[in-house]
């Protein structure tokens, strides 16, 4: 009677679970079987301004095989096509033809969809592909320490893969997959739940035809000279970077190759001492404030006592009697001084800041270094005077190109940019927000310094060497020691060679600015930088097709007896 009841008790069961719940049951089954995965999207492209690549994403294949669905008379032969196609280990292949329990064994990752095609007409039982992208660096761009990489996540770790992640990802779909009773997920089950967006392109304001030019020209001197490092920064007055070089580099596509400093992008994150490339933000505060005038005449001995510290130019000359314009195109550290000593400290750190000095360049690159420009009370002894030739300061190369395309552009500083915008899949251009502008010196100024700084590159000049056939050429050398990091003092640490200047001088239409860090042998700015400087200012006026001055450069007073 008792297992009559404990019968009767199954059999109610079995009809509730069977009939009339078997549709909730099916449910919660199906639940338990099923979850969702995401499906990979493709990353935006990183192009030039013409739109050629720096950054693409291609589409490739990961190639698996399903153990469960290899008949055990065809492991042998499922494992010797694959191992053979893709030059593989034949027993690692075996153990995952024959992996158990497991729905899901990758065999290789990467592969063109092209090859996948070919190892599919093959027909093996249990292999299957999944669609993925790789990320892909076209070789020869010059622009590693910019664009930066991708991890093996797919999402951007360095340069401005990594600070423009969020806008070249894009959204990954969501995929419905079947789970087995050992936790396998089976990519071929379920279906679609949601569709990938793709990750937006971005358009920089780089040219990369001058990209190129600009790393191979840096690279070319940096190793001549036995040089730590370099960069070279090429924009327009307005701001925007058609070039952005650094040395050393890397390969993007081949990381493990590469150490940290090399995929440092010292353009922004090596801080130097700027020389007398800074003398012309002494100059400008002068005549801005009008405290002095281009042919003002100064008593120029070859050195000078301030305090217990004695200064002297580069060469040994006798007194002179130079007026400003004579000052920058001689470069003389002494004459600088005295104009230093006219503006002020107060006044000369007003007008360092409002060329950009001691501030983010707002570029937002990774490892930005923003220099050093301590606060005028903090100033002691010498340092007005060592801070108006350009040491006792630093700032990086970005913010040195950026005081002398303010000058280009007539007095008005615009904040640097490498990105022009956003692409649609309408092909249309979305621009970035327009950079922040600010006056610093009136326009009078800046013509007067357009002519100074044309005489630096004249037979006068200290940097002749920066001359270009058929354009007028403004430009100032800067040549500073470096401090010696094992003492702290500038004995043994070498030189900071640079030059900056920009061209059409009557009519700027490109910025350069070349630093080259630790040069041995020549160090000066005009003959270790100036030559880097003419080469890659004279490819960017060609390619982007500016033509030469059809003026004459004026006649300029340098001395008193002139």
């Amino acid at each position: 009677m008792l297992i009559l009841v404990v019968l009767m008790v199954f059999a109610g069961r079995l009809v509730q679970i069977q009939a009339i719940d078997a549709a909730t049951y099916a449910e919660k089954a199906s639940d338990i079987r099923l979850s969702t995965i995401d499906i990979p999207t493709t990353r935006g492209e990183v192009t030039d301004a013409n739109g050629n690549a720096f950054a693409v994403s291609v589409e490739v294949r990961t190639v698996f095989v399903d153990p469960e669905e290899v008949p055990g008379s065809k492991r042998a032969e499922v494992t010797e096509a694959l191992a053979e196609h893709f030059d593989l280990d034949r027993d690692e292949v075996a153990d995952k033809v024959a992996a158990t329990p497991s729905r899901y064994e990758v065999v290789q990752e990467e592969v063109p969809p092209a090859e996948w095609k070919e190892l599919e007409q093959l027909g093996l039982d249990g292999v299957g592909a999944e669609v993925d992208y790789k990320r892909v660096y076209p070789e020869e761009t010059g622009a590693a320490d910019l664009v930066g990489f991708v991890g093996e996540d797919g999402h951007g770790l360095e340069g401005l893969e990594g600070v423009l992640d969020d806008t070249l990802a894009g959204e990954p779909g969501r995929q419905q997959v079947e789970t087995g009773i050992t936790g396998t997920q089976i990519p071929m089950a379920g279906g679609l739940a949601k569709e990938p967006v793709p990750g937006k392109d971005v358009q920089l304001t780089i040219d990369q035809d001058i990209q190129w030019h600009a790393q191979q020209a840096l690279a070319e001197r940096a190793e001549k000279l036995d040089a730590e490092g370099g960069s070279v920064i090429a924009m327009r007055p307005t701001g925007e970077i058609v070039a952005m070089a650094d040395y050393p580099t890397y390969s993007p596509n081949d990381i493990d190759d590469s150490t940290a400093g090399d995929r440092t992008n010292g353009a922004v994150a090596e801080a130097f001492e700027p020389g007398s490339t800074n003398k012309v933000i002494t100059a400008a505060g002068a005549l801005e404030e009008g405290i002095t005038t281009p042919e003002t005449v100064y008593t120029v001995p070859y050195s000078i006592q301030r305090y217990n510290e004695t200064f002297t130019d580069s060469e040994f000359h006798e007194t002179e009697r130079l007026t400003l314009n004579g000052i920058m195109a001689k470069s003389s550290n002494v004459g600088t001084i005295q104009v230093g000593e006219q503006l002020e400290a107060e006044r000369l750190y007003e007008y360092l800041g409002k060329f950009g000095f001691g501030q983010p360049t707002g570029l937002d690159l990774p490892g930005e270094n923003a220099g050093i420009l301590t606060d005028p009370d903090d100033w002691w002894g010498t340092q007005l005077h060592t801070i108006s030739f350009g040491q006792g300061l630093s700032v990086n190369a970005v913010q040195m190109a950026s005081v002398y395309a303010t000058i280009a552009n007539d007095g008005v500083r615009a904040e640097p940019s490498v990105v022009a915008g956003t692409v649609g899949e309408d092909g249309e251009l979305s621009a970035s927000e327009e950079p922040t502008r600010e006056r610093v010196v009136s326009e009078e100024t800046s013509d007067d310094l357009k002519v100074m700084l044309e005489a630096v590159t004249g037979d006068e000049g200290t940097a002749q060497q920066a001359q270009i056939p058929g354009y007028r050429v403004a430009g100032k050398t800067g040549t500073a020691s470096r401090v010696n990091p094992d003492t702290g003092g500038y004995k043994g640490g070498g030189y900071t060679s640079a030059f900056a200047g920009f061209a059409p001088a009557d009519d700027p239409e490109l910025v350069v600015q070349v630093v080259l860090h630790n040069p041995k042998e020549e160090y000066y700015g005009g003959e270790a930088a100036g030559p880097v400087f003419a080469d890659v200012m004279s490819f960017g006026l060609k390619t982007l097709e500016i033509p030469p001055s059809d003026s004459e450069p004026p006649n300029i007073r340098l001395s008193e007896d002139e």
